[in-house]
């Protein structure tokens, strides 16, 4: 299995991936060429919402240069079917959305048990990336969570990677919810014991025959301390 797992790996719409940190080139060739892509969906009940991601997706795939010969999209609506779906993958695509959404779902259709051998390229988007940790963070997002006590902030992921990662960072870094600090007042607390790698836009996590790397702008969160760990084109083991 290679993993991309992006924080966004879209420039805008209408556009190939970005180049940044030699994403698009890496990810054309860990593809290749004539195989079957499968997108699955962070939200199983929002069909609008899917189809446009889905579509998105995979115009902006064919921008970048590759040319798949199926193209499947995994929902609510085909749920039953998702180990054989998997199985006739050679591409997977996890959908940003909200992390506590998307992890139900993929609890339901039992997709750990399904892509733990998995032999081809998954690649996470958001939401998608940080479902794909064995242990998740799902760091507040929508009014309410980060002061209600019953919201979990640990959750059971995919297992195809020990990293927990957090997209959007040079959006997130300096908003508030409920009231709080996103990062100094949830985040940086909720690190104790911890680390977590805070990924702006451009920037992923690169993992092949075992070997994870960091590939861009990085900052580590670990027990209350955060510090820039990676400069724009560089590259980390983590």
């Amino acid at each position: 299995m290679i993993l991309f797992l992006t924080s966004s790996p879209f420039d805008e719409r209408g556009k190939p991936f970005t180049t940044r940190n030699h994403f698009a080139a890496r990810f054309r060739d860990a593809v290749g060429q004539g195989k079957r892509g499968l997108f699955i969906t962070s939200d199983p009940d929002d069909t609008a919402f899917t189809d446009e991601f889905a579509f998105g997706a995979q115009k902006t795939i064919e921008l970048t240069g590759i040319e798949l010969i199926q193209y499947r999209v995994l929902d609510g609506r085909n749920a039953s079917e998702a180990e054989q779906l998997v199985r006739e993958s050679d591409l997977i695509i996890l959908a940003g959305g909200h992390v506590p959404t998307q992890n139900r779902f993929f609890h339901a259709i039992r997709l750990k048990e399904w892509i733990k051998d998995f032999d081809g390229v998954v690649m996470g988007i958001s939401a998608g990336t940080m479902n794909s940790a064995e242990v998740v963070y799902a760091q507040p997002e929508l009014e309410g969570e980060a002061v209600d006590p019953s919201y979990e902030r640990f959750l059971d992921g995919l297992g195809l990677t020990e990293c927990m990662i957090l997209p959007h960072y040079q959006d997130l870094r300096d908003q508030t919810l409920d009231g709080l600090r996103i990062f100094e007042d949830i985040t940086y607390p909720d690190s104790l014991g911890r680390q977590f790698y805070a990924l702006p836009d451009g920037s992923y996590l690169y993992g092949e025959n075992g070997v994870e790397r960091i590939c861009g702008e990085a900052w580590l969160i670990q027990d209350g301390v955060c510090r820039k760990v990676c400069e724009e084109e560089g590259e980390i083991r983590c």
